[in-house]
């Protein structure tokens, strides 16, 4: 039997749920989580559905029955398989952190994604992509040659269907063009202090100014620099006792795991692009399991 993942957006009105569920249940599917959320403030409706297709009913069956549904109530959706899994493309500079701590999760199953590639301005982490059996693409960045570098990235997402850009602490600013092209499709991740810290050696001045909590947030890539919407963050507390190098372990602990997270939530559709903000339904009890290994 195959599991899908149906994902609705649409304006908030009466009959959505009866409809979908009333639906499901024709084509001889059972439902086996269930998520929604009715954004008062924007009028807007979200709702993820995770089931099981029992009597054989395939997508191609499942698009067509809905169409009168969707157009109906004019709704933005989505099917997926959940045995397909993501096609996704990761890119690093320098710091290895956030890229070593993906790449072990995808060995155990612990994030079921396909990396069909590792992309980097710089060689550091060749040996360690290639000893992974995962193809490494070396494309240099510099002011003179930063739109044909950011092209050859384009044509290789193309033709590799990528679906997900990662930027696992790539240290490079994307063009606009790129942003847009690949709207809710690029997660980038960044230290967030209170107050910011911006500019070189962000950890450092964080000491210099005795902050007790730093923290890491992943979000969607636009064209604002670090300002796209929010998918997930978190925090961990410092002393005084602590000290700059300590700053920069747990920072970078914190990153790479808030950056799992946000690709975890991000694969098995369970966030929504909602304006500026974001809508993430958390997994369902007893579903983290089966997103856990696709």
């Amino acid at each position: 039997m195959t599991t899908y993942v149906l994902t609705v957006a649409c304006k908030s009105t009466r009959g959505i749920v009866a409809a979908i569920s009333g639906f499901l249940a024709e084509m001889g599917c059972n439902i086996t989580d269930s998520s929604q959320f009715d954004d008062l403030g924007t009028g807007r409706f979200f709702m993820r559905v995770g089931f099981i297709s029992e009597k054989g009913a395939t997508r191609q069956d499942l698009a067509s029955g809905l169409k009168p549904i969707a157009e109906k109530f004019e709704m933005e959706t989505t099917l997926h398989d959940q045995a397909e899994r993501m096609k996704v493309l990761l890119m690093v500079s320098r710091f290895g952190h956030c890229l070593n701590d993906l790449l072990y999760r995808w060995r155990i199953g612990a994030l079921p994604i396909d990396i069909i590639g590792v992309v980097s301005n710089h060689f550091e982490y060749q040996k360690v992509v290639v000893n992974h059996d995962i193809p490494f693409h070396h494309i240099p960045v510099t002011k003179e040659n930063k739109p044909q570098a950011e092209a050859r990235i384009m044509e290789l997402a193309e033709s590799t269907g990528t679906e997900l850009i990662v930027l696992a602490r790539y240290m490079q600013v994307l063009s606009d063009r790129m942003c847009e092209t690949m709207s809710g499709k690029i997660i980038n991740i960044h230290h967030s202090f209170l107050p910011s810290f911006k500019g070189a050696n962000p950890y450092k001045q964080a000491y210099q100014r005795g902050v007790k909590l730093i923290g890491a947030t992943a979000h969607y890539v636009t064209a604002d620099l670090d300002e796209g919407p929010i998918i997930e963050q978190d925090t961990v507390r410092i002393t005084h006792a602590q000290s700059p190098e300590d700053y920069v372990s747990l920072g970078r602990d914190v990153e790479a795991q808030v950056l799992a997270r946000a690709i975890h939530a991000h694969i098995h559709r369970r966030v929504f692009l909602n304006g500026a903000r974001t809508i993430v339904f958390p997994p369902s009890p007893g579903s983290y399991a089966s997103e856990r290994m696709g």
